[in-house]
């Protein structure tokens, strides 16, 4: 009986359902978090009698034939990449990118990641990195005698020094954009990787033309929205209850054939 391994994949494929979802509600506060969604597809056909085949001697065809499906599978987990809500932290190294693209940053391995979550800091020399100490490309150095720091849209880092009158210009972030969003691959920290399937990064001037705009004193929040995620956690829920039931018919069922007699 087929139907106790088709839906043992259903069961597998709801659990990875109900796993994506959980992650996603695990980061509804995780700054820039773009949420996950499962896809599934259906697995290979049993031909049993194929459509199209000749039913007689005289020309007639089966119009529709016989295909038993063997369950479900996991096509991909796809990340949806459309922009969180914007907010005020009123913190002058909060940056958010309203628009395409990611911030880069360097890794201590000298390999390049890119984020979209903009909380960065200073390190001890003054140059501006993430919460984990990785420098944000290109590297932007603030004066120890900075006493205010002012970064406008087009990412240009001005800082007002004390007894100077003009602001000083000490640098201007990069926007990194891909062909594909959702072929990055994350690598947490909220931190992700280029990929064969991303393509290659094209690097660009914030506010320009293909390239979103910085916002200081704004972070992204995640774009996860906690009432469709529950709503699809229940109905994953129910699916895998489904499949279960299933099964349960199945065995009863193969209980009745062997106490024949």
């Amino acid at each position: 009986m087929k139907a106790l391994s088709i839906a043992a994949t259903g069961m597998l494929a709801q659990q990875l359902n109900v796993e994506v979802i959980s992650n996603n509600i695990a980061n509804m506060n995780t700054t820039a978090y773009k949420r996950q969604r499962a896809e599934f597809q259906d697995l290979l056909y049993q031909n049993i009698e194929r459509a199209g085949a000749a039913s007689s001697d005289a020309g007639t065809i089966v119009p529709t034939g016989i295909q038993i499906g063997v369950g479900v599978r996991t096509a991909g987990v796809y990340r949806v990449t459309s922009q969180g809500e914007l907010v005020n932290s009123d913190t002058p190294l909060d940056m958010a990118i309203n628009g395409k693209g990611y911030f880069r940053v360097q890794l201590p391995s000298g390999e390049d990641s890119y984020t979209r979550a903009g909380s960065f800091q200073l390190s001890p020399q003054g140059e501006i990195v993430t919460s984990e100490g990785y420098t944000v490309s290109p590297g932007i150095t603030i004066p120890q005698e900075a006493i205010d720091i002012s970064i406008n849209a087009n990412g240009e880092v001005l800082v007002n020094i004390e007894g100077q009158l003009e602001p000083q210009n000490v640098g201007q972030f990069e926007v990194v954009t891909f062909p594909n969003n959702a072929g990055l691959q994350a690598m947490g920290d909220n931190l992700l990787l280029e990929t064969p399937a991303s393509g290659v990064a094209t690097i660009g001037a914030p506010n320009t033309p293909g390239f979103g705009a910085i916002v200081q004193g704004y972070l992204e929040r995640s774009n996860v929205n906690s009432v469709a995620e529950i709503t699809q956690l229940i109905a994953a829920q129910r699916a895998y209850e489904m499949n279960s039931k299933v099964i349960s018919t199945a065995d009863e069922m193969l209980s009745v054939t062997s106490n024949l007699r």
